[in-house]
């Protein structure tokens, strides 16, 4: 696994939100962009086109990071 995966169960904070629909759907949607990002890089060479793909699946992967981030902030 990537070292840029979220992982709840490594992180302590709001107990409560792990089990959070919403939380662990956004979690499991960037374990997803992930891996689509991981296997566009083990390619050797990228078109135009998977190279507009891997920076849009970066930013996508971003925003939800932040997203997630914003939900464990909550207070339980």
């Amino acid at each position: 696994m990537a070292d840029s995966q979220l992982r709840l169960e490594d992180d302590g904070r709001n107990v409560a939100l792990r089990g959070s629909q919403e939380l662990q759907q956004l979690v499991s949607e960037h374990h997803e962009l992930d891996e689509r990002i991981r296997r566009l890089t083990l390619q050797t060479y990228l078109t135009e086109q998977q190279q507009y793909e891997e920076t849009e699946l970066k930013k996508r992967k971003l925003a939800l990071k932040d997203r997630i981030e914003g939900l464990l902030r909550l207070p339980s």
